[in-house]
This record gives C-alpha cells, sequence and structure tokens, in this order.
C-alpha cells in the first residue's frame, strides 16, 4: 500500500513537470495535437497508477518519450511555416463583410447554432455587424465588428486617459514578499507606516498591494 502511494506522489509530480515543460498553453485553449499529448500523457501515467506490477521505470518511459515529442515538434512548428501549418492548420474565416461562410462552415464542421452561439459570447447579436470573425487553430472565434459597431474609445473622444499601473503583492496572506516590496521601491519602514495607519499588522493582513502611484489596496484577514 506504501508503495502504491509513493508510486502515485512520483507520477503525479512528473506529470506536474511535463505539463509546466509544455507551456501555459496545456491548460488554456489548445491545439489539437496539444491535446493529444495532454490526453496521451494522462493515460499513461494512469495505468503504472494503477497497475503495481509495471516498474515505475517502465511508466516514466513513454511519458518522458511523449514529452519529448511534443518539444520536438514544437520546435519544429516555431522555425518551419509549412510544418506548423501541417501540424495546427490554419485560421478560417466564418464569417466576412456581415456574409456567412456556408461552405467554410461545412469545412470546419460548425453549426450555424454554434456560430451563433460564439458570436452571442463576443456580446454580438446579428452578425450583419461583424466585418470578420475568423475560427483560429485553437478553436477560438476572434470576432471584429464594422467600426461603426465598436463602442468609441478614449482617442476617438478626445480624452486624454492616465497609463495604468500594475499593483504589486506586497503582503499575501499575512507572508511579506520581500522581493515584490523591493521591486515596488518601498521599505519595511513603509510598510509599518502604512500597516500602522491602517490598524493592522502583516499577520492579519490577508493582501496589501501597492501600484507606481502609491495607491494601496488592503484585504484583513476574515476572523
Amino acid at each position: 500500500m506504501i508503495l502504491s502511494y509513493i508510486r502515485t506522489i512520483i507520477l503525479y509530480s512528473v506529470l506536474i513537470l511535463v505539463i509546466r515543460l509544455m507551456g501555459k498553453r496545456q491548460i488554456g485553449q489548445m491545439e489539437a495535437s496539444e491535446f493529444v499529448v495532454t490526453m496521451l500523457v494522462a493515460n499513461l501515467a494512469a495505468i503504472p497508477m494503477q497497475d503495481g506490477a509495471i516498474p515505475l521505470f517502465s511508466g516514466l518511459v513513454p511519458i518522458v518519450t511523449v514529452l519529448g515529442m511534443e518539444l520536438v515538434l514544437s520546435a519544429l512548428s516555431i522555425k518551419n511555416l509549412r510544418f506548423r501549418k501541417a501540424l495546427c492548420g490554419k485560421p478560417i474565416i466564418l464569417l466576412e463583410n456581415g456574409n456567412i461562410s456556408q461552405e467554410n462552415l461545412k469545412r470546419t464542421r460548425v453549426t450555424l447554432d454554434e456560430l451563433m452561439g460564439l458570436l452571442r459570447q463576443k456580446d454580438v447579436l446579428d452578425p450583419r455587424q461583424v466585418q470578420y470573425a475568423i475560427l483560429e487553430t485553437n478553436g477560438n472565434l476572434s470576432v471584429f465588428p464594422y467600426p461603426k459597431e465598436q463602442p468609441a474609445s478614449a482617442k476617438d473622444s478626445g480624452i486624454q486617459v492616465k497609463p495604468i499601473t500594475l499593483p504589486i503583492t506586497i503582503i499575501s496572506d499575512g507572508r511579506l514578499l520581500e522581493e515584490n516590496l523591493i521591486l515596488s521601491g518601498k521599505t519595511e519602514l513603509w510598510l509599518d507606516k502604512t500597516l500602522k495607519q491602517l490598524d493592522a499588522s502583516r499577520e492579519d493582513t490577508f493582501l496589501l498591494t501597492v501600484d507606481k502611484k502609491d495607491q494601496v489596496i488592503f484585504y484583513r484577514k476574515e476572523q
């Protein structure tokens, strides 16, 4: 029993490492090849987890092999355009100048209901308002309404908008993030003074962030 637990922990750790090496896209929208690799890795790990008669090394070899293939294919896809098209396909226009391409719908096996649903997810109810709708290789639908149908931007309205600044987390769940404190240009003296003004301590602070404009966001831990 203990051996099974150890094998499972090792395989679980290897899976996490493999997915991390494959990149963040593996946990988001995936290309067809990436989806196949993810499914393969999961199934290959399940076999030695369930069958204690299979040596652990024999279970790790195919996982590492699939990882190696994925990394090689990714490198080839980056360097070779033709190989990338063969492996991942290419974006296909489903809607152009308000006209639905019925031929491309059949080609991509996307039903009209699915297309309308994808448009609604982009807050579009009338296909005639769309200049281009493109089915990306990862299955997402990129929608570009006509300029007249888009909300006016600050630039169009002649409004001067200040650039946003990214808040930096200084304390997370009662723990001081020293690297972020240095990155923010603040000191522990400033932090202690800020916490004193908020009538809080580091231990009872759930979240404290600061941006380049010295705007502080503070959440206290729930008792």
